[in-house]
């Protein structure tokens, strides 16, 4: 008789934690080797587990909604069919003590059914919400519900290297909902966690003694002493007859994202009408081909990836990222691509786009956002893009203010191709109207080190590039 820890994976470098969201075995159930057993969270992206071998589900010791280290145990096989099963939501008391003890333990900071998740189902009820039931209350984790997403989306901040910094970026998801709340800076303030990470306590001794939002970079840079509200007006109560449901892990960390990047850049936003006109007829005449040969769907989309990298060529700054007083000029080409999710954002990275042909961009770009779709991606796939696309157009939008993917400094929003009247003049001189294919690009960057011009240059140079892309095949 053997028994098989069943661990937190630990899915990319940076990632020190992860919040179990779903079992997809339950405790008995047997288990065949690589069979997806759970679903984890994690910083970056959702993603099934595989079982690490064949067997029978002994012991579930972390409750879906947990949020734990890496390498914390989570459950346990049995290697033999027919061992005897412990279940912590069932069973005599022993076993449901076991596993809840063994929960606890597992948890680090905050544990399980803290006083912040308890307040929000006592919040709710009293303000006349409805009944917590399985589906509505929080999840018992040690902090506010995160998402995978960043991503599609890094936090904000700076881009430090070093480990100490890294670990202090990843604290615990309370910590950084504080941090968030109070414009605070966490990879500026030192921790007295292990290797430096800001603990709860720290961050609220910092606070309670009037810090300020702190300026990462250079030491010599001065801080900015100005105490932050710690909310910008009273919370909304809900009425008589509304529902009271907490945000999805995806969503917490998006609205996270999103703020923070508004807080950190400084967001400016331009416009571009591109004709498409010749970009359609080149992939009219080679769809057909191309799907035959490839099994690809062909889109827009790998045009306007081959053109942007093009551009970032032309136009470095495009590409970097700011670290402090410092930009950092990057020299690879990894293009972001976001995908609309059933349940919430994610942006995949191609890697080493400038590499790829524009077949090759295009099996990349399909294979990621078919994998992303059903939770197949890896951390990894998610991580280090150093330029985002997102194409609202898809849904219809004719154009839009996309917020800046930290820490990046430029995202391009793509808007409908469609076909729309336009003013063209002939080879004689004469104006006349024609019908072309169109969409609005937008272009948002940051001010901080990138100048309207060399951002319209920028979305002039891809303007260009569709619009006189070359016929040479696919």
């Amino acid at each position: 008789m053997a028994r098989v820890d069943v661990i937190m994976p630990q899915m990319g470098e940076s990632i020190a934690e992860g919040t179990l969201s779903r079992w997809l075995k339950k405790a008995g159930d047997e288990i065949k080797r690589d069979e997806p057993l759970f679903e984890i969270s994690t910083d970056k992206v959702d993603a099934e587990i595989p079982a690490p071998a064949a067997g029978v589900l002994a012991e579930i010791l972390v409750l879906e909604g947990q949020t734990v280290p890496v390498q914390t145990v989570v459950a346990r096989l049995e290697t033999e069919k027919g061992a005897a099963v412990a279940s912590p939501a069932g069973g005599d008391g022993a076993g449901a003590a076991k596993a809840d003890s063994d929960v606890a333990k597992a948890a680090v900071g905050p544990g399980a059914g803290s006083p912040v998740a308890k307040s929000q189902v006592a919040g709710a009820s009293a303000a006349g919400g409805p009944p917590p039931t399985k589906e509505s209350m929080p999840p018992r984790s040690s902090g506010p519900q995160r998402s995978s997403a960043s991503p599609t989306i890094p936090s904000p901040g700076h881009g430090g290297s070093s480990l100490e910094e890294r670990l202090r970026t990843r604290s615990s998801p309370l910590v950084r909902k504080i941090a968030a709340e109070h414009g605070i800076e966490i990879a500026a303030m030192p921790g007295s966690g292990i290797a430096g990470r800001v603990t709860k306590k720290d961050i609220l001794s910092f606070i309670e003694s009037g810090g300020a939002a702190l300026v990462t970079g250079d030491s010599s840079a001065s801080s900015v002493h100005a105490t932050a509200p710690s909310t910008h007006g009273p919370l909304p109560k809900p009425w008589p007859g509304d529902s009271v449901e907490p945000m999805s892990k995806m969503r917490a960390l998006i609205s996270e994202h999103m703020v923070g990047s508004r807080r950190t850049s400084a967001h400016v936003t331009s416009f571009m009408e591109i004709d498409f006109t010749r970009v359609s007829r080149i992939r009219a005449k080679n769809r057909a081909a191309f799907e035959a040969a490839s099994g690809q769907k062909l889109t827009y989309m790998p045009f306007i990836i081959k053109s942007v990298v093009d551009g970032l060529k032309q136009f470095p700054v495009m590409n970097a990222s700011v670290a402090g007083t410092n930009v950092i000029y990057r020299k690879q080409f990894n293009i972001g691509v976001a995908v609309a999710l059933d349940w919430g954002l994610i942006v995949p990275v191609i890697r080493g786009a400038d590499d790829l042909s524009l077949s090759g961009i295009t099996r990349a770009l399909n294979d990621l956002a078919d994998r992303a779709r059903v939770k197949k991606l890896d951390p990894r796939e998610v991580q280090d893009g150093t330029f985002t696309i997102t194409n609202p157009g898809v849904f219809g939008s004719l154009m839009g203010t996309p917020i800046i993917n930290q820490p990046q400094v430029a995202i391009l929003g793509v808007g409908a191709i469609e076909k729309r009247p336009k003013v063209i003049s002939g080879a004689d001189g004469e104006d006349t109207i024609a019908i072309r294919t169109c969409a609005y690009f937008s272009i948002s960057f940051d001010h901080r080190i990138i100048d309207g011009a060399i951002a319209d240059q920028f979305l002039a140079f891809v303007k260009k590039t569709i619009e006189t892309f070359p016929d040479a095949g696919i």
